[in-house]
């Protein structure tokens, strides 16, 4: 049987790799890592299909690495137990997918490994490391967030693929994807090993085949929760919650649903109704000491709750805004006037002279004098 198209054109090295630029452009940490042959663990945080097992493939090969591949979901303290006891000249890379689906004891249990060399970790992760990976494991690891693929990205995956395809099934197989390479390669494998040549109605066609069952490993798991987010913030309640029904309903975690909560009740409400990360944050500690099946009642109220709060998403924008010129500009002076004086020889620099506490004066850097942040 033929190898599936996702391994026939997995790239082998960064030049061939596509996307991810911040990561494996020149002069960006990982080329800089496999360039210099530097050993260290690292967790890759991004979608589904953004190339982060095969950036590990790449990585664990450029450094001569002896590479074993665990999912979380399956592993346990016997897979790490075994790959610790083989012997070898060459430097062990345990590359664990979903590692975030590892318990605490679990990792506690891995932590020593890495913390000595034995193992060389790369983590690879949907959910943000911050909330899944222990503190001292995550400590150990230094943490790249990868970004979902752009259509000019996956244009050129597309094309690496050296099948028929016509513009407009390509326009409609990225719009499918949004992001997720694995996805569209699937699929593009699927329709073409089904029914001979590409077209919009065979994609169709094999996109029934291939996705009628929720996919906990990523790609129905983010269609449903980004429907989710959408049908809050459009202000439609019953679409919500019937999303938050299909999830509930295929098992997924409930406590990712009421992250997603958190982050939104800040992101898309924001200052227009206050009380609304009161309620996401509630939903969240009812979820963590009732859980479930009698928290989704909680679930639900919280997530009618959003649905029909007013939306403003000005300070977030504020925020990105403010963020942008940090980047641009980087540590611009701060005020005299505003900086903090605890000592005889900053009061004679004139550190803090001038300040009244509810001046209008500006207190940003000189460079940004009148910039408004807030619209």
């Amino acid at each position: 049987m033929a190898e599936p198209l996702a391994v026939r054109i997995r790239p082998k090295n960064l030049n061939e790799y596509i996307g991810q630029s911040h990561l494996v452009g020149p002069d960006k940490p990982i080329r800089v890592a496999i360039e210099k042959g530097h050993k260290f663990s690292f967790i890759l945080w991004g979608p589904p299909g953004s190339g982060k097992t095969t950036l590990a493939k790449i990585y664990a090969q450029a450094i001569d690495g002896q590479l074993f591949e665990l999912s979380a979901v399956s592993a346990g303290k016997d897979d790490i137990r075994e790959i610790v006891k083989i012997r070898g000249m060459r430097p062990k890379i345990l590359f664990l997918d979903e590692i975030h689906r590892f318990n605490k004891a679990q990792q506690d249990y891995l932590l020593p490994f890495v913390e000595n060399g034995d193992i060389t970790l790369i983590g690879a992760t949907t959910e943000n490391p911050s909330f899944e990976i222990i503190s001292p494991l995550l400590s150990r690891c230094q943490v790249f967030v990868m970004s979902e693929y752009t259509s000019d990205e996956m244009k050129a995956i597309i094309k690496r693929a050296k099948v028929k395809i016509d513009a407009k099934s390509a326009d409609w197989l990225i719009n499918m994807a949004n992001g997720d390479a694995r996805q569209a390669i699937g699929l593009l494998d699927s329709a073409q090993r089904l029914y001979g040549k590409i077209s919009l109605k065979t994609l169709g066609d094999a996109l029934q085949s291939k996705f009628l069952r929720y996919d906990k490993k990523g790609e129905e798991h983010h269609n449903l929760i980004s429907a989710y987010i959408k049908g809050m913030r459009a202000s439609q309640p019953d679409a919500a919650l019937y999303y938050l029904a299909r999830m509930i309903d295929c098992g997924e975690d409930p406590k990712f649903i009421a992250r997603r909560m958190i982050i939104f009740a800040s992101e898309d409400i924001g200052n227009s109704q206050p009380t609304a990360i009161v309620v996401a944050n509630d939903a969240f500690r009812a979820v963590e000491v009732v859980g479930l099946p009698e928290a989704q009642i909680n679930l639900a109220s919280a997530t009618v709750y959003l649905a029909k709060a007013n939306k403003d998403r000005s300070s977030y924008n504020a925020f990105l805004a403010a963020m942008e010129d940090v980047k641009k500009h980087g540590n611009l002076p701060i005020p005299l006037k505003i900086r903090n004086a605890p000592t005889k020889l900053m009061k004679e620099l004139n550190y803090g002279k001038g300040y009244e506490k509810y001046t209008r004066d500006d207190f940003l850097p000189a460079e940004l004098k009148g910039k408004k942040y807030l619209k």
